[in-house]
């Protein structure tokens, strides 16, 4: 059995948090929204955290997301966006409640009506 040298990584994940395990804040879930809090990234982060904010001004991204395009573990992640929410260098939004988001099926007819708009009409078919 021969092992892929390619897929592990030369730097445990944990260094990229500069060490600390914990986010400051609890509140942030893995569908949270990120957002940028400013028009230009700021100055003075560490490599993982201008990534992050690299990533993030490039549109608002769910944390869980971010994590896969920087292909770091959500947990260390997390911690990476409290410390620049905590700076005020990134937004954090919850997200939409599930009791606050529309019914399936009215999301299934309003996608079928889009695709009959856009589908040319052929006269005396229906």
């Amino acid at each position: 059995m021969t092992t892929r040298r390619d897929s592990r990584r030369l730097v445990p994940a944990y260094l990229a948090t500069t060490g600390c395990a914990q986010p400051t804040r609890n509140t942030l879930d893995r569908l949270t929204v990120l957002s940028a809090a400013s028009s230009r990234v700021p100055d003075g982060l560490i490599p993982a955290q201008r990534r992050l904010a690299v990533l993030i001004h490039g549109g608002a991204l769910p944390l869980a997301e971010a994590a896969a395009y920087l292909h770091l573990p959500v947990s260390v992640v997390r911690v990476l966006v409290a410390d620049l929410v905590d700076a005020g260098h990134l937004g954090a939004r919850a997200p939409i409640p599930e009791a606050e988001r529309p019914e399936t099926q009215l999301l299934e007819r309003v996608l079928s009506g889009l695709r009959s708009i856009r589908e040319p009409q052929v006269p005396g078919e229906r």
